[in-house]
């Protein structure tokens, strides 16, 4: 006599469900973490598709759109007005980027230090900066850097003339550069000084053990191991000097002249002056997209010469 079909038996025998326990489980994951995905498609890879579709067109923001293939990149390219904004953003970034990279690693040692008190202290003094309003540090500087300012003072006090911070092609710059490192040094420090206390003592007290002294401590165990946090500080810092923006913006807006002058004008400053205030906002776009080139151009050529540093250092120790 055969035996009874049990319902278990029934179901295993049948379609498997579509809803099972482990498909439930990963949509309840892909929920959770679907907000976020939604909010940059929005606000992040749509404004970039966009902005890659408006630079063919000639749009003022208000009339219909009209085609216009690579003319607004045409445009751009025979303006001398940004290839000015080109050299000044390249300029002011190794003005800006260079000294700040260098002071911050020589902060983040003198923070690592044994011999120094009151790190916390300092920690925070050192990442105020980063916490500022902008706009106010721009306008503080502004005051320093006028023709009756305090840094003109200074020059004069060692008996040397006064600079035209606000008008001149290098005072300008310097102005700006100034801000900037006031402004990121003390976060690339704060950087710099987690990959120093990642390193171990063990290294150190070998070292010492040999008889190596400060300088060949730091040339040959703490600069190679904190190789990873320099490459990626400078990888940051050479982004931001290419979006460089609100300091020229307001700093030069201080004199009546405008932001676009051609002494401290910048890409990005150009391209906000190509779309809200002479309303082309083809070519504002078409600066845009060769911004994004440009900034990809500049991260890939970092790469390249970082991992061509570690393979020669690498190669060393072989």
């Amino acid at each position: 006599m055969a035996e009874p079909v049990t319902a278990v038996q029934s179901v295993s025998a049948g379609k498997r469900p579509f809803w099972t326990e482990q498909r439930r489980s990963r949509l309840t994951a892909y929920t959770f973490i679907s907000p976020f995905f939604i909010l940059f498609a929005i606000f992040g890879l749509y404004p970039i598709f966009f902005t890659i579709y408006l630079s063919f067109f000639k749009w003022d923001a208000l009339g219909p759109m009209k085609y216009v293939g690579i003319k607004n990149y045409d445009l751009v390219t025979s303006d001398p007005l940004f290839w000015t904004s080109f050299t000044n953003t390249l300029i002011m970034g190794v003005m800006g980027t260079i000294p700040q990279l260098i002071i911050a690693l020589l902060l983040a040692v003198m923070l690592n230090s044994a011999m120094t008190r009151f790190k916390k202290t300092f920690r925070v003094l050192f990442f105020m900066p980063n916490i500022t309003s902008i706009v106010a540090v721009t306008l503080v500087f502004s005051t320093l850097f006028g023709n009756n300012g305090m840094i003109n003072w200074l020059l004069n006090q060692m008996g040397m003339e006064s600079m035209a911070f606000n008008s001149g092609w290098w005072g300008v710059k310097i102005a700006i550069s100034t801000m900037v490192m006031w402004r990121w040094t003390g976060y690339n420090a704060i950087i710099f000084l987690s990959g120093l206390q990642s390193i171990p003592l063990d290294l150190y007290e070998a070292a010492r053990i040999d008889g190596a002294n400060r300088r060949q401590q730091l040339a040959y165990i703490t600069l190679p191991l904190l190789k990873p946090f320099i490459v990626f500080v400078t990888l940051i810092s050479t982004i931001g000097s290419l979006q460089l923006f609100t300091e020229p913006y307001v700093y030069l807006g201080q004199s009546g002249t405008g932001s676009t002058r051609q002494e401290g004008i910048t890409m990005v400053t150009y391209l906000y002056s190509e779309a809200f205030r002479n309303g082309f906002f083809g070519t504002a776009a078409a600066t845009a997209v060769m911004l994004f080139i440009i900034t990809i151009i500049f991260s890939m050529i970092n790469m390249w010469v970082s991992n061509r540093m570690e393979g020669d250092t690498g190669g060393g120790k072989a």
